[in-house]
This record gives C-alpha cells, sequence and structure tokens, in this order.
C-alpha cells in the first residue's frame, strides 16, 4: 500500500476513534482511561466513577475569607518588597493562585514538583522531578507554597534545599496542616487551616488524580 494511503487511513481512523471516544464517555457519564495500539484500533477501557460521598469540610466562602486574611499577612510582613511564591505542583497550584490575586505587592512565580519514596525505615527520600534554577531563589523573599503539611518529611528537605541557594529570606505557607501526622519537627509559616488526619480532596487535592477541581475541602466517605 502507498504511504500516503496509509496516512490518510490512519488519520480517518485516528478522527473515527477521537468521534467515538467523545461519544462513549458522554453517553456513559464517566472519565475514561484508554490504551490504544499503533497497529489497530484494539482498546481498552477502565471506568473511573466520580460517585463517591464527599462531605464539605472547609467551604469555598471559608477558604476564600482565610486566603484574604493570609494575602492581607503577607502584604504586611513584606512591605515595600516583592515576593517569589514557589508553587508545589501539582496539589498546590488552586491555592497559589488564590492567593497570588489578593497578594497587592509585587508577585512573581515558580514551580517545583517533588517525589517522595519511603521504604520500610522512618525515613523517606525526596528527589526533584522539577527544580527551578539557582538565581531564582538567591537573593529572593521566597514562600512556598503547599497544599498540605502532614509528616513534614518532604518540606523538610524542600527547605533545606532551597536555603543552600541563599535567598534573602524563605518561608512556607500551606492551605492546610495536618500536624498529628509529624513525624519530623516541622512548622509553617502561614496556615489556612489546621485540619485532622482525614484524607481530604479539593481545592487542588485529589484522590487519584479525581476530584482537585473541587471548590472546597472534603473528605471522602
Amino acid at each position: 500500500m502507498h504511504p500516503r494511503s496509509c496516512d490518510r487511513k490512519k488519520g480517518c481512523m485516528s478522527k473515527l476513534f477521537k468521534l467515538f471516544c467523545k461519544s462513549f464517555c458522554i453517553e456513559k457519564g464517566n472519565i475514561k482511561r484508554i490504551a490504544v495500539s499503533d497497529n489497530n484500533i484494539s482498546f481498552s477501557v477502565e471506568s473511573v466513577s466520580m460517585t463517591d460521598k464527599i462531605d464539605v469540610l472547609i467551604s469555598e466562602d471559608v477558604i476564600d475569607a482565610r486566603i484574604r486574611e493570609l494575602a492581607a499577612q503577607i502584604d504586611a510582613d513584606y512591605a515595600g518588597e516583592s515576593i517569589t511564591l514557589l508553587c508545589t505542583l501539582k496539589g498546590a497550584v488552586f491555592f497559589a493562585c488564590e492567593l497570588a490575586k489578593r497578594i497587592t505587592i509585587p508577585v512573581f512565580m515558580d514551580f517545583i514538583q517533588t517525589a517522595s519514596y519511603e521504604g520500610t525505615q522512618s525515613t523517606g527520600t525526596v528527589s526533584m522531578k522539577l527544580d527551578v534554577p539557582d538565581e531564582a531563589i538567591e537573593g529572593k523573599h521566597i514562600i512556598i507554597i503547599e497544599d498540605v503539611i502532614d509528616t513534614g518529611r518532604t518540606l523538610s528537605v524542600v527547605k533545606e534545599m532551597m536555603l543552600k541557594r541563599k535567598p534573602a529570606s524563605l518561608k512556607v505557607c500551606s492551605l492546610l496542616d495536618k500536624h498529628e501526622c509529624r513525624v519530623v519537627p516541622f512548622d509553617g509559616d502561614y496556615i489556612g487551616f489546621t485540619i485532622g488526619n482525614d484524607f481530604v480532596v479539593g481545592y487542588g487535592l485529589d484522590v487519584d488524580q479525581k476530584y482537585r477541581n473541587l471548590p472546597f475541602v472534603g473528605i471522602v466517605q
């Protein structure tokens, strides 16, 4: 078969497949994970339920009011300065954006992503999946933005890494704090809410990548 014919056939099959996926997802009302081979339109579909019962723990209005308070506190603490919000991906993105919109002093934003691996030992290993150059930290007022502080292990390592890059100042701001979960000493500088050890979702927090987009913080039942 002529190469162009193959390309046209593959293009048509791709379009048909996309249309099928779109109609299938709409009909079933679920998110679908679909794997496609290169040579055939053979695929597997895994349904991901979005029907878990979620109880609201912290409402959208309460979160909004608290973020405004945190922004005002940061404005006062850094009056006359500019700051860099160092957002930890993925969970802190929602919080970081809402906080940045309410801060009135000059704000720069950057992003990091960590990976934690815990074995049978009581200590974990933290690696950086996405980092920033030293010049983004050195001499700057840095506020690490986190969604939740729990064991404190990851943030302790990240904070130590950033201090080695000689920032003008370094603080941590977290939407949530599960203080009873600490396994290493660690305190945030700006905390939205202190909560118990419930597994929470929403406002950036997820379970299997679901529920990040909820406008509140809730507990999955």
